[in-house]
């Protein structure tokens, strides 16, 4: 692998002083993912000190060390890590010549970003960076730029958020050439207290723009004439994508013979038509956001069109598996990872359209960050569940009885209080042709009743 830092380059990024003369091809904080060459970087923790892993990163073979107190081994020492990890960051984009594309928004924003990248790395492979994972944070967002190679030609990066003016400062770091906003939804509404204040939280993607940058709207939403606003102080040229007048609109939009989508896709100077294997509304919004992005910059459409037909699954957000049960299969759809009114009701259609279905089940646990407004947003769904022909609904934890309460009967019901429970509960409900749906943010846990349905339950097919 190609030379990531040198010792060097990561004492004048830092400000700090290095110990001795070495190189890195990778960087990370956790040790758990050290590998032969990498740069472990001892970050301060609210539970441990990264420092005391230090040991383990060493064993896993580290080539050097951020850290903040002197080790027995190659490091560069500063004053603060945190500090440093951002000033590594700031230094891979400010040596970097690649077109950054950043992206944010309520939903679909990490299923667009590796969307995204696979539209670019089938144009330019082996020339395309992104963020794994949701590296969307303050952390995340300069570990993915300090792991950025040097002959990167297009990067991809996501940006989340929780409260107000966290985007802004992760924006002025990445420098994006392109700024994508996917959609608004009321997610973190707790923090933020309306749609309008997310839309404003989210429109700090543009404040970070390059002086020729580009802003990448949604047509689609309601809050779609603020986001015009914010970009215009910041943006050199606004693109909309979506349906009616936006400037990437689907023609056409139909089901195809595997379940996804075909479209028809006018872009600014063509069309292109493509497939999506992908189910559901929010993947043909999803995909005409990538066709904006690759117009934006220049692209090749139809190679990207080629790449989103053959965009497999994400874990946690979409992906499906095949799973035995006693005399036969049971589609498994795993939407584990993230939940929001929005998304929720998407995936929920998605469900009421599995075609040669015996039965829809669904696992929904609760939807976070929503605060005063959880007890409605959540009764809210219950003309979603009832409109996909729910025939099971496992609902997880005291948070969902607002849900159960709405649906006042119509759609049988069985109440569990943790994941450990859904699984076992979903394992006595699955038959042959079944098709469960499995939601929830993420912090319910409901990720391990995939793990446990995929592992326990022999998988046929991904």
């Amino acid at each position: 692998m190609s030379v990531l830092w040198t010792s060097e380059e990561i004492a004048d990024a830092t400000g700090g002083t290095a110990s001795a003369a070495f190189e890195v091809t990778g960087v990370t904080f956790d040790s758990r993912e050290v590998g032969p060459g990498d740069l472990f970087i001892a970050m301060p923790g609210t539970v441990h000190d990264g420092h005391e892993f230090v040991p383990q990163a060493i064993a896993s073979h580290a080539a050097g060390l951020i850290v903040s107190r002197p080790v027995n081994h190659p490091h560069v020492l500063v004053g603060d890590t945190a500090k440093a990890l951002q000033d590594l960051g700031r230094a891979s984009r400010e040596r970097s010549g690649a077109t950054i594309i950043g992206v944010t928004g309520s939903v679909g924003k990490t299923s667009t970003k590796e969307a995204i990248y696979a539209a670019l790395d089938r144009w330019q492979p082996g020339k395309v960076h992104r963020s794994v994972k949701s590296y969307n944070n303050h952390t995340g967002v300069p570990l993915s730029l300090a792991r950025m190679p040097r002959e990167t030609a297009y990067a991809v990066l996501e940006m989340g958020m929780n409260a107000k003016g966290e985007i802004a400062a992760l924006t002025r770091l990445v420098r994006p050439n392109v700024a994508v906003v996917t959609a608004i939804a009321p997610a973190h509404i707790e923090n933020l207290g309306s749609e309008e204040a997310i839309a404003d939280a989210k429109a700090e993607i543009f404040e970070g723009l390059e002086a020729d940058g580009v802003a990448i709207i949604p047509n689609d939403s309601p809050h779609r004439d603020r986001l015009v606003r914010a970009a215009r102080r910041h943006a050199d040229r606004i693109v909309t994508f979506g349906t009616g007048d936006a400037d990437v609109h689907a023609l056409h939009a139909v089901r195809a013979d595997n379940g996804g989508s075909l479209i028809t896709a006018s872009l600014l100077d063509s069309d292109v038509t493509f497939t999506i294997s992908q189910r559901g509304e929010h993947w043909v919004s999803n995909a005409l956001a990538v066709l904006a992005v690759v117009e934006a910059i220049g692209g090749d459409a139809a190679l990207a069109g080629l790449a989103l037909a053959d965009l497999g699954g994400i874990k946690g957000r979409g992906e499906r598996h095949q799973i035995r049960v006693d005399g036969g299969e049971a589609l498994l759809i795993d939407e584990s990872y993230n939940a929001n009114p929005a998304s929720m009701a998407a995936t929920l259609k998605s469900l009421g359209e599995e075609v040669g279905a015996e039965r829809r089940i669904a696992v929904l646990g609760p939807m976070r960050e929503l605060g005063e407004h959880a007890d409605q947003l959540h009764a809210d769904l219950a003309p979603s569940v009832i409109a996909a022909k729910v025939d099971e609904l496992v609902l997880v934890g005291a948070d969902m009885r607002p849900l159960e309460q709405a649906l006042d009967g119509q759609v049988h019901v069985t109440n569990v209080a943790d994941a450990a429970q859904a699984a076992d509960a979903l394992s006595r409900l699955l038959r042959p042709g079944d098709a469960v749906l499995v939601k929830a943010s993420n912090s319910v846990g409901l990720g391990r009743v995939v793990d446990r349905l995929t592992k326990g339950m022999a998988e046929c097919s991904t």
